[in-house]
């Protein structure tokens, strides 16, 4: 994939990446405060990354030929466009490569991949305290879709859903 950032590659990610991956995220989550959250294993990643069902797709970024941080995103589907979708679960980069524009590439490529799949749009969501991430989306011309709460559902909930008959 073509960047315009010197010394900067990006690739689709491979089954080789898993324990790149796996570290990616577990330094994303000592950012946002979250490392209590993280369950997923090697194991995990390998079967929902590149397993017999693929559900989500990575873009790795490397500076200088050292990893830099990624973008893990999958499909989703808008009823009113009648157009699938992207949705960027994660995107990150190191903090000390940050500054570099590997995020804004890592936006462009999904931007990119986006038209070239016919999406409607590529959407995501941000922590409220996380004023630098909030200024570099503005910046790109995304808004925040104040209007809309997002919801969840997990554990023990979920399996009491999922147990009604």
């Amino acid at each position: 994939m073509r960047t315009a950032v010197e010394g900067l590659s990006l690739r689709f990610a491979d089954a080789a990446d898993v324990p790149l991956i796996l570290a990616l995220i577990h330094e994303l989550a000592d950012y946002e405060r979250l490392s209590h959250e993280v369950v997923a294993t090697e194991a995990l990643l390998h079967e929902t990354l590149f397993g017999t069902r693929p559900v989500a797709e990575v873009i790795v970024a490397s500076y200088g030929g050292e990893p830099a941080g990624f973008a893990l995103y999958f499909h989703n589907y808008s009823t009113f466009l009648g157009r699938p979708g992207i949705y960027l679960e994660d995107l990150f980069v190191r903090p000390y490569l940050r500054g570099k524009g590997i995020g804004r590439a890592l936006l462009v490529c999904l931007a990119q991949i986006a038209r070239q799949r016919g999406c409607g749009r590529l959407e995501w969501s941000v922590l409220d305290w996380n004023e630098p991430a909030i200024r570099f989306y503005e910046s790109l011309g995304a808004k925040a879709l104040n209007e809309w709460t997002m919801y969840r559902m997990t554990g023990a909930a979920l399996g009491r859903l999922a147990d009604e008959a």
